[in-house]
């Protein structure tokens, strides 16, 4: 490889130097370096040179877990479950997205091979199976660290000379990007001596760019800032770079819900969840727990080896009073890690605490809202699956199923906590009958939850029951345009084809379906739809 690189270095010298001259009169109008202005291969300088331009593999280190290669676009992964071709950088932030969907679950990532990856001397390698890219990763330096120097860049184009043993130039180059000039770096022989046209710049990890007249000035720039920066090197890619103003502006801007607690690798989440933390710019923090109870205590926070630390100290919440890592921002939520087995993840929640609850009124009031789940002390009521809520002006709400409509009333209020509360009341629904603290607001869905006694209520939003969605009257045709049977029924893992081989289905105007048992037999009323909820998915209903 390295005589490859020799002689590929050279005849680009060559081409370099017989399109300036051939002529050795005009090449000495160029001046002669002094001694003190010439690099040799294993130079301080010309090692920096070569960091400071080698192929950065930190960015996707959420796929190949290491920083000392990266893998070549495109290429297809499978993310906890869920088949995507990565293309570009951004591509990587859909993992990050799926990896955090669900904070508790275990993520899984499946590369599918073969994959080609880029060393950082700019060399690609085809690698055609897991183990051996875990083989090719063993040699990364512990950690993910790397000697790629980030925190700088050269501004391009740059121009080179050579010179021999004899301070005769041999030949000019001029580079374009860092592939060329590592490159060209490592195909120099220890003999060669090499020069660079200065002034050059130097681009540092915040934008501001600096001029260098000399190697010594060179080595002092690319010193000073190889350490100024996170090159976020380690493994943990779901750290967000930010700053601590960032951090600040962020805590106080609205309240937050606690959503996830651990303290000694135990899970402490059911203790506190939904707790709301106010933070203040004074320094001080409020914790509001289920009850309305108010926990004063204090926060700060700092910078230290580039990443933000927030201190949270508390007479009483002994399980938040740490030194926390700020892990990732998020838009919306907030990670804290501290140490082994210590976390909190926290939800922010502009909307659910409201002077003004006129927001959630135009919501509500805005088109009909179909319940999709129904917990009541713990229990799902599914005979709730699909049944639909109308709210009104005059604080007068409607429940139907199908010709099935119950009258009640509804009203807007504020909890203990402060939160948002819509109160229904339905003299035959005791199950629906509550007041329901607003826990999401968005406005194709909301979900309702009160954790102590687990009751939980979400509601999808149908505008013009799907029309303006040709796939949903296309499914609905297809439903009702014949009688259907079972061919396969799977659930909760089990296999029951064989129960209702005997049934046969009947999908009709106004979401009824009639559910009958061979010719003759018995037949059971039901609810069906076809909607496309809020993540976008096409969804049948079916009670």
């Amino acid at each position: 490889m390295k005589k490859f690189l020799n002689r590929a270095v050279y005849g680009l010298l060559l081409i370099a130097a017989l399109s300036v001259t051939s002529c050795q009169d005009e090449i000495q109008e160029i001046p002669q370096p002094n001694e003190s202005e010439t690099l040799t291969a294993n130079s301080t300088a010309a090692n920096l040179i070569a960091r400071t331009s080698s192929n950065d593999g930190s960015f996707d280190n959420i796929v190949d877990g290491v920083s000392c290669f990266a893998v070549n676009f495109p290429y297809t992964v499978e993310a906890n479950g869920l088949q995507i071709t990565i293309d570009s950088r951004e591509d990587l932030q859909l993992i990050e997205e799926i990896f955090d969907a669900i904070d508790t679950d275990i993520d899984v990532l499946e590369i599918l091979f073969p994959i080609t990856i880029t060393l950082p001397d700019y060399t690609e390698i085809v690698i055609e199976s897991k183990e051996q890219l875990i083989e090719l990763a063993k040699e990364c330096i512990e950690g993910g660290g790397d000697d790629d120097i980030e925190c700088v860049d050269f501004v391009y184009p740059i121009t080179l000379f050579t010179f021999d043993v004899n301070a005769q130039q041999t030949g000019s180059v001029t580079v374009e990007s860092d592939l060329q000039l590592r490159r060209f770096m490592a195909g120099l022989n220890e003999d060669d001596l090499v020069s660079i046209d200065f002034p050059i710049s130097l681009k540092l990890y915040d934008g501001t760019e600096v001029q260098v007249n000399s190697n010594e000035e060179l080595v002092q720039v690319i010193e000073m800032a190889k350490e100024a920066c996170d090159e976020d090197d380690d493994n943990d890619y779901n750290d967000d770079d930010f700053t601590k103003e960032r951090l600040d502006n962020l805590l106080v801007e609205c309240p937050w819900l606690i959503n996830q607690v651990e303290r000694d690798a135990i899970s402490q989440t059911d203790q506190y969840f939904e707790y709301v933390m106010k933070f203040f710019e004074n320094g001080e923090v409020v914790v509001f727990d289920r009850a309305g109870n108010v926990l004063n205590g204090t926060w700060s926070t700092r910078v230290a080896n580039h990443v933000v630390l927030l201190k949270l100290e508390f007479d009483v919440l002994v399980d938040f009073s740490l030194e926390w890592f700020v892990y990732e921002i998020e838009p919306g939520k907030i990670k804290l890690f501290s140490g082994e087995g210590n976390k909190i993840v926290m939800r922010i929640a502009c909307d659910l605490f409201n002077d003004n609850p006129n927001t959630l009124r135009e919501i509500l009031m805005t088109c009909s809202w179909i319940i999709k789940k129904v917990k009541y002390q713990g229990d799902e009521i599914k005979r709730f699956i699909g049944w639909e809520f109308n709210f009104q002006a005059n604080n007068e709400v409607t429940l139907s199923y199908g010709d099935q409509v119950s009258v009640g009333s509804w009203e807007i209020t504020t909890n203990a906590q402060g939160r948002l509360v819509v109160a229904l009341s339905f003299g035959d629904h005791p199950e629906i009958t509550f007041e329901w603290p607003l826990s999401d607001l968005r406005e194709d869905r909301l979900i309702f939850k009160v954790a102590d006694i687990d009751y939980e209520l979400f509601l999808q939003r149908v505008c013009d029951d799907g029309n303006a969605d040709n796939d949903v009257p296309e499914v609905r045709n297809i439903m009702m345009g014949g009688e259907w049977m079972v061919a396969y029924f799977k659930e909760n893992g089990v296999e029951q084809t064989q129960n209702f081989l005997s049934y046969s289905f009947n999908f009709m105007a106004e979401h009824y379906v009639e559910a009958r048992v061979g010719m003759t037999g018995p037949s059971y009323p039901g609810l069906w739809r076809v909607i496309r909820n809020s993540d976008e998915e096409l969804k049948v209903y079916l009670n």
